[in-house]
């Protein structure tokens, strides 16, 4: 019985053995030789996110991923990419790490995504870098400029998009040492590495002690009066946001409730003016005069043949939702994803995409450069200033780019790219 068993048993393997060694030689399949490629089929591309759908980031970010899988539905109608339409898993984790975990595990183990793409939020993706790491799911994207993304040697296969907080910090800093010289300059940024990444720009350009009064907040205390109070009892004339949009709104009001009146120089993830006057209501003027940043086409730029193709992909796909520029920001995602999807070619894998991603080259919506190579994994190398006047926010000056170490901020002049005639990137 046991010799037959084990007969058995070897007969099974050898026939298990040459099965799989036949799948080796086909070339039909995604994949080197046909090997399946998890979140890959001939005619789909599964890849998924976290995103603060709820909770104390929701406001303004609940409409990225839509508006990403808007841009994706676009394309799919157009043919898809190299035959596979892309169908994007948006989990909704409050900007809750604990919730981020949760969700990230489920997309990679149970739903077996080819990749995360964009997922949200400085304290929630850091605690999923190893994760997804060790199970070597491609980590595109990070919506957030936290230099963790930027670290090629630990996390090969994480990728920054927006510019990170450290360059920005830089770019704020310099308006105000050149157009605000002698004020008073204070701080307010979230209690991690978004503020603080955000503070070692300020202060490169400024020096340390330049910054007089220097404050955080904690997203689950949403009472910002004695950080306000305190810049405001020691005459702070500039005050710096590294906040989300509904702290920047937070801020902004409780200043006007304590009759101060400084100028607002505003982190690019928390300057989007539709976002911030829902955010206020009949307060919504409190705004004006306020210098933020940005690196994609401005929402309200309707000649801009960017906004044109999104503000129709808008219509056709994402239901007419109010544009922003969370809506601005999610196309441009899209837009990119497929770009390196085109470069990976058609038979993908998550190392043709991590190659793509690193040989660079791409260029979209953006205003300065995307920095992608092997030795940089952050995203966009640099902003523009905007002011809101007139109830409208609109740029001023040139494009800055800029290092997160002690290069200087130079003007970046190149002109900016124009949408392939159908809106969809067409492969090399």
């Amino acid at each position: 019985m046991h010799r037959k068993a084990h007969r058995g048993l070897a007969i099974a393997s050898t026939l298990a053995l040459l099965i799989a060694v036949a799948g080796c030689g086909g070339d039909d399949g995604p994949g080197s030789g046909g090997a399946p490629v998890p979140g890959v089929t001939d005619t789909e591309i599964t890849v998924g996110t976290h995103m603060p759908l709820t909770g104390p980031a929701s406001a303004g970010y609940s409409k990225i991923a839509p508006a990403t899988k808007a841009y994706f539905d676009y394309v799919n109608a157009n043919g898809g990419v190299h035959g596979r339409k892309i169908t994007y898993k948006i989990m909704d984790d409050g900007y809750n790490p604990a919730n981020t975990q949760q969700v990230v595990r489920q997309l990679v183990l149970q739903d077996k995504v080819f990749a995360v793409l964009n997922g949200l939020g400085t304290p929630t993706h850091t605690g999923v870098l190893d994760f997804l790491k060790s199970n070597r799911v491609p980590d595109l994207f990070v919506a957030s400029g936290s230099r963790s993304w930027d670290q090629p040697d630990k996390y090969p296969g994480t990728f920054g998009f927006n510019p990170d907080y450290t360059v920005e910090g830089k770019i704020l800093a310099t308006y105000a040492k050149t157009n605000l010289a002698g004020q008073k300059v204070c701080f307010l940024g979230q209690d991690d590495d978004f503020g603080r990444d955000s503070l070692v720009g300020v202060e490169k350009v400024l020096g340390a002690s330049a910054v007089a009064v220097k404050q955080t907040y904690v997203t689950s205390n949403t009472n910002v009066a004695p950080q306000i109070g305190a810049f405001k009892a020691a005459g702070c004339q500039v005050v710096v946001l590294a906040t989300v949009p509904g702290f920047t709104a937070l801020s902004i009001g409780t200043a006007a409730r304590l009759g101060f009146k400084p100028q607002w120089l505003v982190s690019n993830v928390g300057a989007d003016h539709p976002t911030l006057a829902k955010q206020l209501g009949a307060a919504a003027p409190l705004l004006e005069g306020m210098v933020g940043t940005n690196y994609l086409p401005m929402q309200n730029d309707t000649a801009n043949p960017w906004i044109q193709l999104f503000t129709k992909i808008n219509k056709e796909h994402n239901g007419d939702a109010p544009f922003d520029g969370n809506t601005v920001y999610g196309m441009s995602v899209g837009y990119l994803f497929v770009q390196v999807l085109l470069a990976a070619g058609k038979d993908l894998t998550r190392e043709k995409v991590l190659d793509a991603v690193q040989k660079g080259g791409f260029q979209g919506p953006g205003l300065v450069p995307l920095r992608f190579s092997e030795k940089d994994h952050s995203g966009y190398g640099g902003q523009r200033l905007s002011r809101v006047s007139g109830g409208v926010q609109t740029y001023f000056g040139p494009a800055y780019e800029t290092d997160e170490a002690d290069g200087a901020v130079n003007e970046y002049t190149a002109p900016a790219a124009v949408p392939p005639a159908n809106g969809v990137p067409t492969g090399s």
